[in-house]
């Protein structure tokens, strides 16, 4: 299981990577694991603001369907288009090409209270 340690990570498993002011938002290695293969992305939140814990989008897999959650209050500002032809790289790299939005974060502060690895490797049980 690859648990990157320079992200932060949800209890629901999405992670987020920090670059100043914008974030890269995704799913974790776990979390892709769980769905199986990933057939679609379904974001449409771009440009709006968005709560943490509030669904930016679904994503939906071979077997199941589910919300995507914001890890952080933030304004979408760009959806991965790549995905929208390959969805499946969030399988085969769910922290690099398979990025699903970057935002603009309302309180980079809130991040404070993301899981580090060492913290969402015990929310695993690994």
């Amino acid at each position: 299981m690859n648990i990157p340690q320079n992200l932060r990570y949800s209890n629901d498993h999405e992670w987020l990577r920090i670059e100043g002011e914008v974030a890269f938002v995704g799913i974790t290695d776990y979390a892709q694991h769980e769905l199986g293969d990933i057939v679609y992305v379904d974001v449409d939140s771009e440009g709006e603001e968005v709560s943490a814990g509030e669904a930016f989008g679904s994503i939906e897999a071979v077997k199941t369907v589910s919300d995507l959650l914001m890890p952080v209050d933030g304004t979408v500002l760009e959806i991965n288009s790549a995905l929208e032809d390959n969805a499946a790289a969030i399988n085969s790299d769910p922290y690099g090409e398979g990025w699903i939005i970057k935002i603009k974060m309302s309180d980079a502060s809130q991040a404070n209270s993301l899981m580090d690895a060492t913290e969402y490797t015990k929310l695993l049980g690994l």
